[in-house]
Protein backbone atom coordinates (compact mmCIF):
# COMPACT_ATOMS: atom_id res chain seq x y z
CA UNK A 1 0.00 0.00 0.00
CA UNK A 2 1.12 3.68 -0.73
CA UNK A 3 -0.36 7.16 0.24
CA UNK A 4 -2.39 7.22 -3.52
CA UNK A 5 -3.98 3.96 -3.46
CA UNK A 6 -5.15 4.55 0.38
CA UNK A 7 -6.35 8.00 -0.38
CA UNK A 8 -8.34 6.37 -3.51
CA UNK A 9 -9.60 3.61 -1.37
CA UNK A 10 -11.18 6.30 1.36
CA UNK A 11 -12.06 8.35 -1.59
CA UNK A 12 -14.50 6.03 -2.77
CA UNK A 13 -16.06 5.26 0.40
CA UNK A 14 -16.32 8.96 1.57
CA UNK A 15 -19.65 8.93 -0.21
CA UNK A 16 -22.54 7.57 1.41
CA UNK A 17 -24.30 5.34 -1.33
CA UNK A 18 -20.56 3.84 -1.77
CA UNK A 19 -20.08 3.47 1.59
CA UNK A 20 -23.66 1.74 1.88
CA UNK A 21 -23.05 -0.11 -0.75
CA UNK A 22 -19.64 -1.54 0.72
CA UNK A 23 -21.32 -1.96 3.66
CA UNK A 24 -24.33 -4.15 1.95
CA UNK A 25 -21.79 -6.03 -0.29
CA UNK A 26 -19.81 -7.22 3.46
CA UNK A 27 -23.07 -8.48 4.92
CA UNK A 28 -23.31 -10.54 2.01
CA UNK A 29 -20.03 -12.25 1.79
CA UNK A 30 -19.04 -14.53 -0.07
CA UNK A 31 -21.93 -14.72 -1.99
CA UNK A 32 -22.07 -11.17 -3.19
CA UNK A 33 -24.47 -9.50 -4.55
CA UNK A 34 -25.67 -9.11 -8.61
CA UNK A 35 -25.69 -5.05 -9.40
CA UNK A 36 -29.04 -5.23 -10.01
CA UNK A 37 -29.90 -6.26 -6.56
CA UNK A 38 -27.46 -3.61 -5.02
CA UNK A 39 -29.84 -1.04 -6.58
CA UNK A 40 -33.08 -2.57 -5.51
CA UNK A 41 -31.64 -2.44 -2.19
CA UNK A 42 -30.55 1.11 -2.23
CA UNK A 43 -32.97 2.21 -4.05
CA UNK A 44 -30.52 3.33 -6.86
CA UNK A 45 -31.23 3.98 -9.82
CA UNK A 46 -29.12 1.07 -11.93
CA UNK A 47 -27.12 3.63 -13.53
CA UNK A 48 -26.35 5.66 -10.92
CA UNK A 49 -25.26 2.21 -9.14
CA UNK A 50 -22.81 1.16 -12.15
CA UNK A 51 -21.47 4.17 -11.86
CA UNK A 52 -20.72 3.77 -8.07
CA UNK A 53 -19.61 0.23 -8.34
CA UNK A 54 -16.90 1.39 -10.94
CA UNK A 55 -15.26 3.85 -8.64
CA UNK A 56 -15.46 1.35 -5.71
CA UNK A 57 -13.50 -1.36 -8.08
CA UNK A 58 -11.40 1.49 -9.54
CA UNK A 59 -10.31 1.72 -5.99
CA UNK A 60 -9.94 -1.91 -5.43
CA UNK A 61 -12.51 -2.77 -2.97
CA UNK A 62 -15.14 -4.22 -4.92
CA UNK A 63 -15.10 -7.32 -7.39
CA UNK A 64 -17.26 -7.99 -10.09
CA UNK A 65 -17.59 -11.31 -11.55
CA UNK A 66 -19.86 -12.18 -14.75
CA UNK A 67 -22.80 -15.19 -14.13
CA UNK A 68 -24.80 -15.41 -16.85
CA UNK A 69 -26.27 -12.19 -17.44
CA UNK A 70 -25.67 -10.72 -14.41
CA UNK A 71 -22.25 -9.40 -12.74
CA UNK A 72 -22.36 -10.24 -9.04
CA UNK A 73 -20.02 -7.87 -6.88
CA UNK A 74 -18.10 -8.82 -3.29
CA UNK A 75 -16.22 -6.81 -1.01
CA UNK A 76 -12.40 -7.06 -1.53
CA UNK A 77 -11.98 -7.74 2.46
CA UNK A 78 -8.47 -8.34 1.71
CA UNK A 79 -7.79 -4.49 0.04
CA UNK A 80 -9.80 -3.24 3.52
CA UNK A 81 -7.22 -5.23 5.30
CA UNK A 82 -4.73 -2.90 3.67
CA UNK A 83 -5.86 -0.14 3.68
CA UNK A 84 -6.59 -0.09 7.54
CA UNK A 85 -3.06 -1.92 8.15
CA UNK A 86 -1.41 1.32 6.08
CA UNK A 87 -3.30 3.66 7.85
CA UNK A 88 -2.03 2.13 11.60
CA UNK A 89 1.34 0.83 10.15
CA UNK A 90 3.41 3.01 11.97
CA UNK A 91 0.94 3.42 15.22
CA UNK A 92 1.62 5.45 18.57
CA UNK A 93 5.19 5.86 17.56
CA UNK A 94 6.44 1.97 18.02
CA UNK A 95 4.75 1.93 21.25
CA UNK A 96 3.02 -1.89 21.06
CA UNK A 97 1.04 -1.54 24.41
CA UNK A 98 -0.91 1.73 22.51
CA UNK A 99 -1.79 0.11 19.51
CA UNK A 100 -2.81 -3.45 20.83
CA UNK A 101 -6.36 -2.85 21.45
CA UNK A 102 -6.91 -1.40 18.16
CA UNK A 103 -5.33 -4.18 16.33
CA UNK A 104 -6.80 -6.79 18.43
CA UNK A 105 -10.44 -5.19 17.31
CA UNK A 106 -9.38 -4.80 13.56
CA UNK A 107 -8.15 -9.09 13.49
CA UNK A 108 -11.03 -10.04 15.82
CA UNK A 109 -13.71 -12.22 14.31
CA UNK A 110 -16.69 -10.40 13.65
CA UNK A 111 -18.92 -13.33 13.25
CA UNK A 112 -18.58 -16.24 15.98
CA UNK A 113 -17.41 -19.56 15.04
CA UNK A 114 -20.75 -21.59 14.07
CA UNK A 115 -22.38 -23.79 16.94
CA UNK A 116 -21.43 -20.72 19.12
CA UNK A 117 -23.79 -17.88 20.16
CA UNK A 118 -22.63 -14.40 20.91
Amino acid sequence: MDNESTIAALAALAQGTRLDVFRLLVTHEPDGLPAGELARELATPHNTMSAHLAVLSRAGLVKGERQSRSIIYRADLARLRDVMLFLVKDCCGGNAALCAPLIAELTAPCCPPEGTHA
